[in-house]
């Protein structure tokens, strides 16, 4: 492996690693946003792998990394990869489900450096919680592993993905974040990516349900001001602008899988023809200065019109690609969640479509499932819904 770091000139350094350690989880959430096709056990990095991704990081300039999965305790060396973080000075959020393993882990977790809990919480009633997580007495483990990240002082954020499901829990989350002492709450409405793009139609709330939970969200800012923040992710379906995916397309942030394949962003795989490298043939600073994959959509000169000349190229630097791949058909075209898009009328009449029909079942995320995605898309501008 070629030990090759950015250009400072010419490229960014990452801020930030999403280290999937593994894809294993004892949830089954069926909006995650891993991919269809989940990696297994036997394929998962090593230790010494791991170790070897972060020094390359922290050489690099990450500052943060999120151990993330799947259900990043559910491995056995959880610890000994938090420990190297800390050694490294990197920042360590641990993105976890809290549930199985979990709390067992969380003292040594603690004692060996970790800086931040991420926990996430499927609903505010348990009934609904275990519907949505798709595991019965989920509930009473995270509230105990919440409890004990308080009681040994490390700062804790709720993160609730908000869906039809839950939508009207959003006053619930905020006063639960409040009850379980956390400092950060994350209301994330659903991004339609992996197993959410699934479910779309099953998740996919009506719009003055998502006015209402902004309202509930922007007075909870004000009253909680000090006390709790607030950050709230708008779906994309019925936005004006999209945001900038992952901070930009390989601007900010790297994506390291449980075997080891470097993505621009957690969706990227469901680009065809994009050439992804392997922390096993390449170095971290190889892969993103000069991988395939992050370079396809890095910058503007990709882009196509209405995106190359509008003045909003370098905020959102073009939306979402794998967004426009799976709305437009092309992972280069206006992302059509923006209003500047020709399909963006057809993606906010999708959405109000079906949020008003029936919801169909879940499909749940498990390993081995070979599911399909069953939606009506991509768009085309002349023909109708």
């Amino acid at each position: 492996m070629n030990a090759i770091t950015p250009n400072a000139t010419a490229l960014p350094a990452p801020v930030g690693l999403l280290a999937e350690l593994t894809h294993r989880c004892p949830l089954r959430c069926p909006y995650c946003s891993n991919p269809l096709e989940l990696d297994r056990r036997s394929g998962e990095l090593d230790t010494a792998t791991w170790q070897r991704v972060l020094t390359e990081a922290a050489g690099l300039g990450v500052l943060h990394v999120h151990l993330s999965g799947g259900e990043p305790t559910a491995r056995n060396d959880i610890v000994e990869i938090t420990q190297t973080c800390a050694k490294l000075g990197l920042y360590s959020n641990l993105i976890t489900s809290g549930v199985g393993g979990a709390l067992a882990k969380l003292d040594a977790l603690y004692d060996v450096g970790l800086d931040h809990v991420q926990l996430s919480v499927q609903g505010v009633d348990a009934a609904n919680a275990e519907k949505i997580g798709g595991l019965k007495n989920a509930q009473p483990q995270k509230f105990a592993f919440a409890e004990r990240v308080t009681q040994l002082g490390l700062p804790l954020t709720l993160n609730s993905v908000i869906h039809r499901g839950n939508i009207h829990e959003v006053e619930g989350f905020i006063d639960l974040a409040v009850k379980l002492g956390a400092k950060r709450l994350e209301v994330a409405h659903t991004q339609y990516y992996g197993w959410a793009y699934v479910n779309r139609a099953a998740l996919m709330p009506n719009k003055a349900e998502v006015d209402r939970s902004i309202r509930i969200v922007e007075a909870a800012r004000e009253r909680l001001k000090g006390q709790l923040v607030i950050d709230l992710v708008v779906p994309d379906y019925y936005a004006k602008y999209p945001k900038a995916c992952a901070g930009g397309w390989g601007r900010k942030l790297m994506n390291v899988t449980p075997q080891g394949k470097v993505l621009p962003c957690h969706a990227a795989e469901t680009i065809p023809n994009l050439e992804f490298w392997y922390v096993s043939d390449h170095s971290l600073g190889d892969i993103w200065a000069n991988s395939p994959a992050f370079t396809a959509y890095r910058g503007t000169d990709w882009m196509k019109e209405p995106c190359r000349s509008c003045d909003r190229r370098e905020k959102d630097w073009g939306g979402c690609r794998c967004q426009a791949l799976a709305l437009a058909g092309d992972a280069a075209a206006t992302d059509p969640a923006c209003s500047l898009s020709p399909l963006h009328a057809k993606v906010r009449d999708l959405a109000v479509e079906e949020a008003a029909e029936t919801p169909p079942d879940y499909v749940y995320r498990t390993i081995g499932s070979n599911v399909q995605p069953n939606v009506r898309t991509p768009l085309n501008e002349e023909a109708p819904l």
